[in-house]
């Protein structure tokens, strides 16, 4: 009788470290996941000021650059592609369009030397450039966020927990290869 309790005493325990190893990696698995919907949250946010700006810059750039619509209509475009993506990759694209656009619009810009001296147009300026320092530390807080949880997603014995729940890894937000260099907005 006295060996049987022991018995079940020493398979509680085994259950009990079981159940609390179990408790413990999927209430860490969940507050990673909300971490990283956060920072994304913040990237996501960070890439809507920016394109709420652009339609002030368009609109200032329009008054002294009328007839180089095809250039204000690319930074219009790339602007609603930006609004539209979902997933890191799709914002990722679409923000690498935009900053093509707004290159072209640096140049547009150097023609008219009274724009750059037009108050709104700088203030304008330093809100984008503000603006820009911002998407990559969002991006950056992102990806550090998305790795610690894609660690533990792929990592034994959570990546059991994580596949029972459905915990998955977290796409990278990822620039193209000429967007490596913080584009420049000093028009």
């Amino acid at each position: 009788m006295r060996v049987g309790l022991i018995i079940l005493a020493v398979i509680l325990v085994i259950v009990i470290g079981f159940g609390a190893i179990f408790a413990g990696s999927y209430n860490n698995l969940v507050k990673l996941d909300e971490e990283t919907n956060a920072k994304w949250a913040q990237v996501e946010n960070q890439l809507k000021r920016r394109a709420d700006l652009i339609p002030n810059l368009v609109s200032t750039v329009k008054g002294y650059a009328a007839h180089e619509e095809n250039v204000l209509l690319g930074v219009t475009q790339a602007r609603s592609k930006l609004e539209t993506a979902r997933t890191p990759g799709e914002y990722a694209a679409a923000d690498a369009q935009l900053t093509t656009a707004l290159d072209r619009l640096n140049v547009v810009v150097e023609a008219y030397p009274e724009l750059k001296a037009n108050e709104n147009f700088i203030r304008f300026q330093d809100e984008l450039a503000g603006t820009e320092n911002r998407i990559a530390v969002s991006r950056m807080d992102y990806n550090e966020s998305a790795k610690v949880l894609n660690n533990k997603v792929r990592s034994f014995p959570t990546n059991i927990i994580a596949g029972m729940f459905g915990f998955a890894q977290r796409e990278y937000f990822e620039i193209s290869e000429q967007d490596k260099d913080v584009p420049q907005v000093n028009f």
